[in-house]
């Protein structure tokens, strides 16, 4: 029995000698050696099934935490609000019930859904000094962000074209923008939209996260989680910006194109006071179109080199709730068939009330 106990210990012996000596006389084989344990340790501590992440948000002074929590909450509820009388005035008046209105209905209810994915959880956070998300519940911010998004930037493009059809063929405008063309055309908006969001969640789903991670933003956001993952995210990057070249490319250029073709219509026009009144109707949505596009582009086209995740996510606030927040004014005050319905609707708010009142009596 010793003499089998000490062969054994010898062949354990030359094993390791062997392992060593090989070791030394190859470096790289000693960092694959290595790396081959910490990946059987991590693979241990089932990397995919993480449970919840951390959203730093801005600050964590608690002075400046007040300030944002009274700042933030006023601009969301300056956004729904806005917003919503946005949709009451469209719906009340029926002088209001044509295309261009239609479209600008779908893009407050837009407004609202973008805005309402991301702020109200802020909010909470700030309020509650906590910043913690489930898994699934990043996953599904992720989703409705996008979609809402998504959609904005896809409303914004069948108003283009709306635009290009009532300024270069405003004969055949009726037939072309009809109801039920109009209601499809949302419709096809809203499927395009809902597609990238799911390829959106579906890339990060994919993600290996090592452990409970901290988000320096204040909602889970595809380039900072990219940031985080332990695995190879170079793949999921180029899908990530083959994504947005198409669902934000394709949209932008047809914005563009529609705009190339009414400027050259309107310049053919001799009458200066029509190329006025078509300027004037196409102003308030050229502003919209350059804060949603300009901010959001700036954002993540400036994440692929900016390393201040703090400046990052004070950026992102100006596509995420300031662009909102000022489409309903700029829309408003800057078309008098709105203003006048809001007028009117305000004339009438004292009956309505008395009516109410008299009802509940």
């Amino acid at each position: 029995m010793k003499g089998k106990y000490f062969i054994h210990e010898l062949l354990n012996f030359g094993k390791k000698t062997l392992i060593d000596a090989w070791l030394y006389k190859f470096p790289y084989n000693n960092f694959l050696f290595s790396f081959q344990k910490c990946f059987c340790f991590t693979e241990s501590q089932n990397l995919t099934s993480v449970s919840e992440f951390i959203l730093l948000g801005f600050s964590a002074d608690p002075e400046l935490q007040s300030f944002l929590f009274g700042l933030f909450l006023s601009m969301y509820l300056a956004t729904v609000l806005g917003n919503l009388l946005i949709m009451l005035t469209i719906s009340s008046d029926s002088h209001l019930h044509t295309p261009m209105y239609f479209f600008l209905f779908n893009l407050s209810l837009a407004d609202i859904g973008f805005t309402s994915t991301t702020v109200p959880k802020m909010v909470m956070d700030i309020h509650t000094h906590q910043g913690v998300i489930s898994y699934t519940g990043c996953l599904i911010q992720l989703s409705f962000f996008y979609l809402f998004g998504c959609l904005e930037s896809m409303i914004l493009t069948v108003m283009a074209y709306d635009k290009f059809v009532a300024i270069c063929h405003p004969l055949h405008y009726a037939v072309i923008m009809n109801p039920q063309r109009c209601a499809l055309l949302v419709l096809l908006s809203f499927f395009i939209s809902l597609l990238d969001s799911q390829l959106h969640c579906l890339m990060v789903s994919q993600l290996i996260f090592c452990s409970e991670v901290e988000i320096p933003h204040f909602f889970c956001d595809p380039p900072q989680l990219l940031k985080l993952a332990c695995s190879d995210t170079s793949s999921n990057r180029i899908l990530m910006y083959f994504i947005g070249a198409i669902f934000a490319g394709f949209p932008l250029s047809g914005i563009l194109f529609s705009y190339t073709q009414i400027v050259s219509s309107i310049l053919k026009v001799p009458s200066s006071g029509k190329n006025f009144k078509a300027f004037s109707t196409c102003g308030s949505h050229l502003s919209v179109v350059c804060l949603f596009y300009g901010t959001g582009m700036g954002v993540y086209l400036s994440s692929a080199y900016s390393q201040s995740s703090g400046k990052y996510a004070v950026a992102s606030v100006m596509y995420t709730m300031v662009t909102p927040m000022l489409n309903p004014f700029i829309y408003s005050l800057r078309n008098r068939d709105i203003k006048w319905a809001f007028w009117k609707i305000l004339r009438m708010a004292p009956r309505l009330s008395k009516c109410a009142i008299f009802l509940v009596l």
